[in-house]
Parts: C-alpha cells; structure tokens; sequence
C-alpha cells in the first residue's frame, strides 16, 4: 500500500537525512544492507573520508577497508536483524600510515519510515586523546603516590635515627635534669613517628578516627607499658571520619595525653585503666582522655613551670580552633578537646600545678575549667 501522503514522507526522509549530515558527533545512517544513506560532516573530517564515496557504498569499503573487522560486522548484522544493539563497543581503527585510533561505537536500529523498512544510526566517537590523557594522569597520580611513600619511608628512618640517638644520649649524660629532658624528647619523637605510621598506613583522603585511635595507642601502649596487665589503654569512640591534617593534629594531642597520663597518673606501679574518647555532632565534637589514677593535686599545690607538654596541647587546640577542659575524674583526671562551631573564644590561660597528671592539670574549686585557645590574629 502506498503511503497516504508521499509528499509527507518523503519530507520527513529528507529532514531525518539532513539532520544527520549536520550532527556535530561523527555518526552515520545505515540501511538494512549495511550501506551508507547518509554520514555527518563530522564523521568524514574526523576520519578523512570523502563524502562523495560513502553514500550508497556498504560500510565496510570505506576508506580502504578499515573498517571491515568480524567482529563490527556481526554486530551492526545483529543490530539491523533487531537481535542486539551495539553499545560502547571499542575498537581501533588501524589504518595504513597513518596513527591507529581508539573508538566507541554505539549502534541502535531505529523505528523509523515505513513498515519493514531498516533504519541503523551507528556514532563513532574517536577516545584516543581522552585515554592518553587518562592514562599521562594515572602515571602521575603512580609517581606521585611512590614518591609519597618513599618520603614517608625516608621520614620514618630518620624519625628512628634521632629517637635512638636521643636515647643513647640520655644513657650516657651524668646529668639527672639532663637525662629526664632526653627521655621527654626522645618520647615526643616517638610520638611523631607513631602519628606518622599510622596516617601513612590509611592512604586515604579522610581519617576514620576509631580505627586510626585504636592503632595509635595500641602502638603507644607497646612501646611505654611494661605490664598489660598493670595498665591499659582503651578507646571508646564513634564512626567520625575527618581530614589527614586535622587526624595529625588529633592524633598528636592524643599521644601526648596518653604518654603524659603514663608517667603520672600511676605512680609506685599503681593499676589502672586510660580511655580515649571521640564523639561528634555535624561540625562539633569533643575528644577526651580519661585515666582513673591517682586524680589531680590539691588546691594550692605549688605550680610547675610551663612544661612542653602544656605548649604542643595548647598549641594544637589553637590551631584547631578548640577549647581545654580539665577535671577531676574521681578518680582519676579527665583532659578534653572542644570544637565548637561559632563558639566565641576566650582569652583563658591554662595554669600548671605540679601533681600526677604532670603541667596539664587545673586546681579550682569547682574541679574544672574551660580553657579555650586566643584568637589567632589574621
């Protein structure tokens, strides 16, 4: 049967046709025969085809026959018999003295004109260029990422070489004043390379604080408790991921309350038990290190001087924009970090009596004291 309206028709065909020579991606219209009816200025710039010797020719004899591989024809043949589609089908395209071109191929047979009538639209994208940038980038990010570890390998050795040369200094120096300093060097030392082991073991954009706690002070109470069974280290956090620079500075104030609460809080081989804990709420969150040793001093106990552990606490909690809380546990004393988004910052200093939890403890007469870090001038 004719159609009801030629005229119509044969309109609508020569505006499909049109389209498809003016389409900016390289496509090309196939019949059922697998001949060209029409290809896109794109696609014979893209490939150096002359558009004269496309139209009517089978797709195959294109060019000199490049494109006749087994495989494109059974598919586009498996396309045109509706059994299959082609989708994202890569191959290259070698051709003689010229550079071989990786493509993507997408062929879909379209409802379209009469009855029995096979249309193929097939788009040829040439991803040469894009995987060569892919693969210039993922080099990269690979020499980057040895790099990295190597630094961090060489950072680790010469963490270690100026840890045993403290050590070895403070066996030798007749001083006691002398020997206690080394001793406090070389445990900050250890501390760094232990924050430093530990992040480098993540590789990761983000921290995931529990497991990185757990890890560091697993590692803390290796190298500092003698006696497990005298002293523990515990920690009791929630599943808050964070930052690698702010979990470095974390992870510092942590090692340096856990070593600090080790040398004081159990004094004449006294049990007891250190947790650390974490919990956030969207932009806030507190860390906290909690021992139940032998508690802080009494009000009016003569005070020490400035201590460094006092100064890299304080220091990082200014960098992280956090205030100090210290406390009586009964027993024991309780050290926490507060990040508080939009908390006005106080110009409190914190005061260093001497007692079990060494320069970090606060006498008041309440038993706590909110210290928050100055305001850092821009």
């Amino acid at each position: 049967m004719a159609p009801r309206n030629p005229s119509r028709t044969e309109g609508r065909n020569s505006l499909a046709l049109a389209l498809v020579v003016a389409s900016a991606t390289p496509v090309l219209l196939l019949d059922g025969a697998l001949e060209v009816v029409a290809a896109s200025a794109s696609f014979c710039r893209a490939f150096q085809i002359d558009p004269a010797q496309t139209v009517g020719r089978s797709f195959f004899r294109m060019g000199a026959g490049e494109w006749d591989t087994p495989q494109l024809r059974l598919l586009l043949k498996a396309t045109a018999a509706e059994s299959a589609d082609v989708e994202a089908y890569e191959m290259d395209l070698v051709r003689k003295d010229r550079d071989t071109r990786r493509l993507v191929l997408n062929a879909r047979r379209l409802a379209y004109g009469s009855a029995g009538h096979v249309w193929l639209a097939l788009s040829v994208l040439d991803v040469t260029d894009l995987r060569a940038e892919a693969k210039l980038k993922d080099d990269l990010v690979r020499e980057k990422a040895i790099l990295l570890e190597e630094l961090q390998h060489r950072v680790a050795n010469s963490l270690q070489i100026i840890a045993s040369v403290l050590l070895q200094s403070a066996r030798s120096v007749q001083s006691d004043e002398a020997r206690g300093h080394l001793h406090d060097a070389h445990s900050r030392v250890m501390s760094i390379a232990t924050v430093q082991r530990q992040l480098s073991a993540s590789r990761l954009g983000e921290v995931e604080l529990r497991a990185y706690f757990t890890e560091l002070c697993h590692s803390i109470a290796a190298s500092m408790i003698h006696d497990p069974q005298q002293i523990s280290v515990e920690v009791d956090a929630d599943e808050a991921f964070t930052s690698s620079d702010t979990s470095t500075s974390l992870g510092l104030i942590v090692t340096e309350l856990v070593i600090n609460a080790l040398k004081h809080a159990f004094p004449g081989h006294r049990q007891g038990k250190i947790v650390v804990s974490h919990r956030a709420d969207g932009p806030n969150w507190t860390l906290s290190v909690r021992d139940d040793g032998v508690g802080m001093p009494p009000p009016g106990a003569a005070a020490a001087n400035t201590g460094l552990g006092t100064t890299i606490v304080q220091a990082l909690a200014t960098q992280l924009n956090a205030s100090i809380v210290i406390a009586d546990a009964r027993p024991g004393t309780a050290v926490s970090i507060d990040h508080v988004e939009g908390d006005a910052e106080g110009q409190g200093e914190l005061s260093k009596p001497k007692g079990p939890f060494g320069p970090l403890s606060v006498v008041s007469s309440t038993g706590e004291r909110r210290l928050s870090p100055r305001r850092r001038r821009s």
